[in-house]
């Protein structure tokens, strides 16, 4: 998304306890606008146990997206769901290779503990106390066959 939430880290800003009209209003939308973009899956409402819809400040921030791109930049509304949808794979990747980075530093945290420590020659994470002299011979196979 173009603008990002204060509270994104926050379990309250996906909760979806919003009804329609707070929602719609947050937005400044109209409620029948929220049901048209709950339908053409461009915002995903929650489902009450009474079977209203219920919308998280998380989906109020993809509403107001939703009008910008729709409205100020003139996209229709299957451009603003690929656009919408690709931001979030985006994320994911980028939340995915964050969970990557972070990993393979403590890797090499955890490597250099373990050189640390003395007993690895060169460098080494297995040591090695003896030299192998064994050949291995290689022969090509016979393509004429």
């Amino acid at each position: 998304m173009s603008q990002e939430f204060v509270g994104s880290g926050d379990p309250a800003y996906e909760a979806k306890v919003l009804m329609i009209s707070v929602a719609a209003r947050m937005a400044g939308m109209h409620p029948q606008t929220l049901r048209q973009y709950d339908r053409l899956g461009l915002v995903q409402a929650g489902r009450a146990a009474g079977g209203g819809r219920r919308y998280s400040v998380r989906d109020v921030v993809l509403l107001r997206e939703v009008q910008r791109l729709s409205q100020d930049d003139g996209i229709n509304l299957a451009g603003v769901k690929r656009i919408i949808g690709l931001e979030q794979l985006l994320e994911q990747a980028q939340q995915r290779v964050a969970r990557l980075e972070a990993e393979l530093d403590a890797a090499y945290r955890r490597i250099a503990e373990l050189e640390s420590l003395g007993g690895f020659a060169r460098g080494d994470l297995v040591p090695t106390n003896r030299t192998s002299t064994a050949l291995v011979v290689w022969r090509p196979r016979r393509t004429d066959r």
